[in-house]
């Protein structure tokens, strides 16, 4: 039986053009989260926080899977929410000064009580310390622009300006700039890494 792809059955959100910004109303979905602070190029704090995010997405996807495999999913793509205390000083050239909150969505089926029971398993495999952190909400975003960015994170910069002047022409910016990462950044080279950046508009 072929797993849920969660990417494809929500392709208006997961799948935009690199070409054309578009607009999109995201949904309340349900995420795994953590926050943390700075730039994440060789920080400790960072690689724990995303370690303890999949290992628990993971923990998740093969306990719903033993119950029901009619129920396997792929898991989904980091993400993560970025933004800085004055925002004048966001540049998404220069993280130090960035606060986050990375996050994977977890399908509608997944509950409090099943996140609780994965992220005891892992503890007992794997005791990372961002496992205390770890929240599960629901997170609704609202009306955005997003458009795929592919290449290197250093070279997003003027992607993420000409999102902010189709907004700027249309409405106002509001929330948190959010990117989206497709791709194993551990096997593919950066010049095919595709981001989906994605901005809240009012």
């Amino acid at each position: 039986m072929p797993k849920m792809d969660l990417k494809k059955e929500l392709k208006h959100l997961y799948q935009p053009s690199a070409k054309e910004i578009s607009v999109v109303d995201v949904p309340a979905l349900k995420f795994l989260r953590i926050d943390g602070a700075g730039d994440p190029n060789g920080s400790a704090e960072y690689a724990d926080a995303v370690a303890a995010l999949f290992a628990v997405s993971y923990a998740l996807k093969f306990k719903v899977k033993k119950g029901d495999p009619s129920t396997d999913y792929g898991v989904m793509p980091l993400e993560g929410l970025w933004w800085a205390e004055d925002m004048t000083n966001f540049n998404v050239q220069d993280r130090r000064d960035w606060l986050w909150t990375m996050m994977v969505m977890q399908p509608d089926f997944i509950t409090v009580d099943l996140v609780l029971e994965a992220i005891a398993e892992t503890r007992r495999k794997k005791p990372l310390g961002a496992l205390s952190g770890l929240r599960f909400e629901t997170f609704t975003e609202g009306k955005a622009a997003q458009i795929l960015h592919i290449g290197p994170f250093s070279e997003e910069g003027p992607k993420v300006q000409r999102l902010h002047e189709f907004i700027a022409e249309r409405d106002e910016l509001s929330g948190k700039h959010h990117e989206i990462y497709l791709s194993d950044i551990t096997k593919a080279a950066p010049k095919q890494w595709k981001t989906i950046i994605r901005q809240p508009m009012t």
